[in-house]
C-alpha cells in the first residue's frame, strides 16, 4: 500500500518486447535516452512507443499527494515516506509550540524531466521534507500566538505561498497547506492544544441537496 503512494515509482512496466510503455491514469512518464539524456517531453496516460534498450522510462505520480506532519509519524522504516514528525518552534512572543498539518503537493508536469535529472527519485528527503520544516518553522516564528489563533486561514495561505516559492524551482507545486493542530508547551511537561483540527461536516444523504 505504501509503495503505491510513493511520489516516484520504479521503472515503468514494459510490454511487447520493450517497444511500448503504458502510463496509467493520474501518472506521467519521462524518458531517458542513452544518447541525448533526459528528453524534455512528457507522456501522459496511455500507450507510447519508445526505442527498446536505448530509451528508459520513469513513472511519476502526478496526482495531488498529502505530506502529513504529525506527532506519531514514523520515519525509521522509510526516509521517503510522505510525512514528518511535528515541527517545534518558538513564536515571536516567546511561546514554545508544536505544529501539525498537511502539505498538499504534486509533481509539475512541465518540469518533471528537470526534476528527474537534477533531483532523482529521493525528492521527499531532498526537497519536500527539509523545505517544509524550514519554511513552516520560519513563518510561525514570526507570528504571535494571538495572530495564529485569529488568522488560521491567512496562516495557511502564507505557508502555501512560501512553500511554492521554493517548490517551483525544483519541479513541484504546493497545492495547499492545512493546519491541523498547534500545541503549546507548558511547565511540567504539560501541553495545551491551541488550534485543533476543524470538525468534519456530516452530510445527511437521505435528504435531497438544496441549491
Amino acid at each position: 500500500m505504501e509503495f503505491d503512494r510513493l511520489v516516484v515509482s520504479f521503472l515503468v512496466d514494459e510490454v511487447v518486447g520493450g517497444f511500448f510503455i503504458s502510463v496509467p491514469p493520474g501518472h506521467i512518464a519521462c524518458v531517458y535516452d542513452r544518447g541525448r539524456g533526459v528528453l524534455p517531453r512528457v507522456w501522459g496516460p496511455g500507450l507510447h512507443f519508445k526505442i527498446p534498450f536505448w530509451q528508459v522510462a520513469k513513472l511519476f505520480n502526478a496526482q495531488v499527494l498529502e505530506y502529513s506532519i504529525r506527532k506519531d509519524f514514523d520515519l525509521s522504516k522509510n526516509n521517503e515516506a510522505l510525512g514528518d514528525e511535528v515541527i517545534t518552534v518558538t513564536t515571536q512572543d516567546g511561546q514554545d509550540i508544536s505544529v501539525e498539518g498537511s502539505v498538499l503537493f504534486r509533481v509539475d508536469r512541465v518540469n518533471a524531466p528537470e526534476l528527474w535529472e537534477n533531483i532523482g527519485e529521493n525528492m521527499v528527503s531532498k526537497v519536500v521534507r527539509p523545505i517544509s520544516r524550514s519554511r513552516i518553522a520560519n513563518i510561525f516564528s514570526q507570528l504571535t500566538i494571538d495572530q495564529i489563533l485569529k488568522n488560521r486561514s491567512e496562516v495557511e495561505q502564507l505557508v502555501q505561498k512560501e512553500l511554492n516559492n521554493y517548490f517551483e524551482d525544483r519541479g513541484l507545486n504546493c497545492e495547499g497547506f492545512l493546519l491541523s493542530r498547534v500545541i503549546r508547551s507548558k511547565s511540567g511537561n504539560r501541553e495545551e492544544v491551541l488550534v485543533a483540527a476543524e470538525p468534519k461536516i456530516e452530510l445527511d444523504t437521505d435528504k435531497p441537496a438544496s441549491l
